[in-house]
């Protein structure tokens, strides 16, 4: 008899639990959710109650499931978590299969119950941490919370948090990490959850992978400690491009790009959330409530400064269902609610965002004074 593991996740009022057949699936997903969401190992036996997320490696399974979804039923191909997927329906059950990674899935909407199978342990120890995300996800979204496109950093001792936002490329990641390394804790490098709460607005990060180019890497003085992190031994996430992985290990410094469709996408270093402490002594932190508003500019050849005029929060800046392309809600778990929160709530957090503190910022490439540019202006 398979022995069964058991780890249960905790943000906010939500929870999930992740049951596995394989001990690597759990541990993944404690690894990836403890040092943002309260990620603990629980006995297997009782501990099934509530949403989980069962996910084995079982290759029988897989292929069962599989020959469900292509059994001619009507179904729907769409992509998630960038893998092509079909999506059918069996009874009031949802099921999926991606080919290519060798995954399938089932989700029972009404009892917050999904499983997962696949032929091989990493994928089914991604696709498990993806669906417990997921599940969370859909629980805070219908409790009130609503979705950003911003980075977020926490002041320590009142934790006051600090919102950047922008397109891609505009300097979110580099801003929070510029504030890391002054001593603030980084609570999200690309989306936050975000509720009124009393007169404020409270946050809690959105686990993920943090995707640093080479140059940024290098200009944080990280390069050559995670060049020999894996020289030893050690990994990055595995969604990370294998040439990034091979640029790092010969030393090179220079941004990497492929093509993404009519654009030119940079290939990125993918790192885990607990290696933010482990290798680069950059803290986490587990929730905060919204103080000010940045809006940055990287301009290579300025000055760090204030920028004349100021960006107000936009459409953009919010997520939606619409703008959610790369984990759409095949599973159902949010149960209606757009995958950027109720209209009333986005409402809400717009209207109290607008009367917060705002920054438009200009930084450059020199790291050290961006840094000490943005500490001043958070603290004076």
């Amino acid at each position: 008899m398979d022995t069964i593991s058991a780890t249960r996740i905790q943000a906010a009022d939500a929870t999930v639990t992740v049951l596995s057949n394989a001990r690597a699936v759990t541990d993944w997903s404690g690894r990836y959710f403890g040092p943002w969401w309260n990620a603990t190992d629980v006995p297997a036996q009782g501990s099934c109650a509530g949403p989980a997320v069962r996910a084995d490696v079982d290759a029988t399974a897989y292929a069962d499931l599989a020959r469900l979804v292509n059994d001619g039923r009507d179904h729907e191909d769409v992509v998630f978590a960038k893998a092509r997927t079909r999506v059918a329906r069996d009874g009031d059950d949802v099921i999926a299969v991606s080919p290519d990674e060798e995954l399938a899935y089932r989700s029972s909407p009404a009892t917050g119950r999904l499983a997962t199978a696949g032929c091989r342990a990493e994928p089914v120890a991604l696709a498990a941490a993806r669906l417990a995300r997921e599940s969370i996800r859909g629980q805070l979204l219908r409790d009130g919370w609503a979705v950003l496109h911003a980075s977020a950093v926490v002041r320590t001792s009142d934790r006051a948090t600090v919102l950047t936002f922008g397109s891609k490329g505009a300097g979110k990641t580099t801003t929070a990490l510029l504030l890391a390394s002054r001593g603030w804790s980084l609570l999200a490098n690309d989306r936050v959850f975000v509720r009124p709460s009393g007169d404020g607005i409270d946050v809690l990060p959105w686990p993920s992978a943090a995707a640093l180019g080479l140059g940024l890497l290098d200009a944080l003085g990280w390069f050559d400690l995670v060049r020999e992190r894996l020289r030893s031994g050690e990994h990055l996430h595995p969604t990370q491009n294998q040439q990034v992985t091979d640029a790092l290990l010969a030393g090179g410094r220079e941004p990497l790009w492929e093509e993404d469709g009519k654009r030119k996408r940079e290939m990125k270093v993918q790192v885990f959330p607990d290696q933010f402490p482990a290798w680069f002594d950059v803290e986490l932190a587990a929730g905060g409530r919204v103080a000010v508003l940045l809006f940055p500019q990287v301009r290579p050849d300025a000055v760090p400064g204030l920028a004349d005029g100021g960006r107000t929060l936009d459409e953009h800046d919010f997520m939606s269902g619409k703008t959610e392309d790369r984990y759409p809600d095949i599973f159902g778990l949010a149960h209606g609610v757009d995958g950027g929160g109720h209209t009333d709530a986005r409402a809400t957090v717009a209207d109290r965002l607008a009367a917060l503190p705002h920054h438009s910022v200009i930084l450059n490439h020199d790291t050290a004074a961006g840094a000490d540019f943005l500490h001043k202006l958070m603290t004076d």
